[in-house]
């Protein structure tokens, strides 16, 4: 009896992490960044690894690119805002890939910053004209992602 709750607890754990791994389906227009990597625009899959959630895997749809990187949870500021997203950061002429939700869930995945992304921070919060673009330092830009 033991035997069988514990391979049932196990299914079920098994089967809970599958879910939460749910693919995304994005066409991206620009070229951007994950972690130190850059790739260029077109289609790309985003999936949470199965039983490392923490993990996130963005590959093109042709495979012929494919990085992974460390996530952590996040949740949404607002609950009206519901769709699947790819959420980046754009600073001048680059652009870094920072959050990913799917649609209809109230906590998405945030990539944690490379050291180019964070030097960029670095020398904008530097720059001594403090014009209103240095100000701000970047935009948010999001890409509609579907569930697959």
């Amino acid at each position: 009896m033991l035997m069988l709750v514990v391979a049932l607890a196990f299914v079920t754990s098994v089967v809970s992490a599958y879910g939460q791994s749910s693919r995304q389906v994005a066409t991206i227009p620009f070229q951007f960044s994950v972690g130190d990597k850059d790739l260029p625009a077109g289609q790309y899959d985003v999936a949470g690894i199965a039983g490392h959630e923490a993990v996130l895997k963005i590959s093109s749809s042709d495979m012929k690119q494919s990085v992974m990187r460390m996530s952590s949870p996040t949740s949404r500021n607002n609950s009206a805002s519901t769709g699947g997203k790819l959420v980046f950061r754009h600073y001048a002429n680059q652009y870094f890939l920072t959050e990913v939700w799917a649609a209809g869930e109230n906590t998405g995945r945030q990539l944690a910053k490379s050291a180019r992304q964070r030097a960029i921070e670095r020398e904008l919060a530097s720059i001594s004209s403090k014009s209103e673009w240095a100000q701000g330092g970047y935009e948010i830009i999001e890409v509609a992602a579907v569930r697959r």
